[in-house]
């Protein structure tokens, strides 16, 4: 098990929900750090989220958001709880990712360190469709770069730090993406 993983999350016949299912055929397709990063594709939630993150030190999930707030397509970074969740960070049960892990640590689980979120804003998640919008579609090249720089910065801090990173590294504070709205 690599210490970083970035899980990408989605249902690949909704609409712009594909876009976890996209950046992970493509991150697999060509992963040029497949020597420190793992890169997973899981059409899962809440507390089935748990047996997926134990054991990791670094993870960064890839889903779709609806905040209502940008215009589709804008990607958003931010650490695990800072925002509303992703539609799928919390299932039928409302069970969201804060909750689940504060349970997986309850019961003794090793939760990661650091988990930071990369969310497209997405336009539709609901229609039964193999295409996505076309402005989420255009979002995945500057995803698949923030998913890079990502996993660069986080095996330079395993380096540094030899996985005791502080909490209170950059990925604790939002950061404006490529195409995000000012």
């Amino acid at each position: 098990m690599k210490p970083i993983f970035v899980l990408c999350l989605g249902n690949d016949i909704l609409t712009d929900d594909a876009f976890g299912v996209e950046i992970a055929k493509a991150l697999m397709k060509y992963h040029p750090y497949s020597d420190v990063a793992e890169v997973e594709f899981a059409p899962v939630a809440g507390f089935s989220l748990l047996e997926l993150l134990c054991d990791r030190k670094k993870v960064l999930i890839v889903d779709t958001i609806q905040t209502y707030n940008c215009p589709p397509g804008t990607l958003h970074f931010f650490p695990a709880g800072q925002l509303v969740p992703s539609n799928n960070l919390v299932s039928s049960h409302q069970i969201n990712l804060p909750t689940a892990l504060a349970l997986g640590a309850e019961l003794g689980l090793a939760m990661p360190d650091i988990i930071d979120i990369l969310a497209v804003e997405a336009q539709d998640v609901t229609t039964v469709g193999m295409i996505m919008t076309p402005p989420v579609e255009q979002a995945i090249p500057d995803a698949l770069n923030q998913i890079g720089d990502w996993i660069r910065t986080q095996a330079i801090m395993l380096q540094i730090f030899g996985g005791r990173e502080p909490r209170a590294h950059s990925s604790t504070q939002q950061h404006s993406m490529p195409g995000d709205a000012a």
